[in-house]
């Protein structure tokens, strides 16, 4: 079932993808053909491991003996590069193997949405009824791109019988904040977001701001409201996060953007329960990162392209 891409992206929904994404921007026909190292000659090929600790490629077996030791992984994406959705379920199921009681938290779903994600899990849905169920491809509700791409991730789960929990605020939630502001919430929709929203994180702004000025705004009202929107966005998946994880292990699938640097949604996380946390940076060969981006970064096929793995 191939459905239009972006039809529940909203106008804010998508500028933050396209914005908070990051300043990386997915290989074209005459980009390089590995990705670059910011400020050096440094340049490494398709499935080259990177540790940023060590600064040294490494093999994903010594990555998941890392990642096996910590309560929180997570994995970024570009939310259309089907390359990144195979390596997401090649780490749930090898991390699966070590923790059998794993979850998985999605930023593709309401947080609101888990009775239908445990029927998924459990094998009680067919694939065109979990698509219904989960209203993916409603706009204002659902995630909206092709379900093709995620697949693997989610034929991943069902085989293993993996929870699975959602985690992101309801569609139409952040381009009211974009336009309004928080205080301009009902009392209804405020509840449904983090109780607590920081707003104050100066490096974190200041990534925001630098990309919100670059693109067009799209009717967005100031940037004030649209970062009062991320951080509502970002704040409430972290709380999502250390409401569902229990005291299993969870992988967290979620845009790149929302953990460079860690600013966003793992230093959220650790301010609500210090737990520890690794994660893994997808970039794609024509691309361009600082060694900060992630613990691991993890050199990619360009949008269009799947791993082979």
């Amino acid at each position: 079932m191939r459905q239009p891409k972006l039809s529940s992206i909203g106008k804010f929904k998508w500028i933050a993808m396209v914005l908070i994404a990051g300043l990386v921007w997915e290989g074209c026909a005459v980009a390089p053909v590995k990705l670059s190292i910011k400020d050096s000659d440094q340049q490494f090929a398709i499935d080259t491991i990177l540790s940023t600790t060590s600064r040294q490629a490494v093999t994903f077996e010594e990555m998941l003996d890392d990642l096996a030791q910590v309560k929180v992984v997570f994995v970024g994406e570009v939310h259309n590069n089907a390359a990144h959705h195979d390596i997401q379920a090649r780490i749930i199921q090898a991390l699966q193997t070590r923790h059998p009681n794993l979850s998985v938290g999605m930023e593709m779903f309401d947080h609101r949405y888990d009775p239908v994600l445990a029927q998924w899990s459990a094998g009680e849905l067919e694939r065109d009824t979990f698509i219904q169920k989960s209203h993916w491809y409603v706009p204002r509700a659902g995630w909206g791109f092709d379900f093709d791409l995620y697949a693997p991730i989610f034929e991943t789960v069902r085989e293993n019988r993996i929870r699975l929990v959602g985690l992101n605020v309801p569609g139409w939630i952040p381009s009211k904040i974009s336009r309004g502001g928080l205080d301009n919430l009902l009392p209804d929709e405020r509840a449904l977001l983090a109780e607590t929203i920081d707003t104050e994180n100066e490096a974190h702004r200041a990534y925001a701001e630098n990309v919100f000025n670059i693109h067009p705004h799209h009717g967005i009202a100031t940037f004030d409201y649209f970062y009062e929107a991320q951080c509502a966005w970002e704040d409430t998946m972290a709380q999502s996060i250390v409401r569902k994880m229990g005291d299993a292990p969870m992988v967290v699938l979620i845009g790149n953007g929302h953990i460079i640097r860690k600013f966003g949604v793992p230093d959220r996380v650790r301010a609500r329960n210090q737990a520890s946390f690794r994660t893994v940076y997808l970039a794609a060969v024509g691309s361009e990162v600082d060694w900060d981006y992630g613990d691991y970064i993890w050199v990619t096929p360009a949008a269009g392209s799947r791993s082979g793995m």
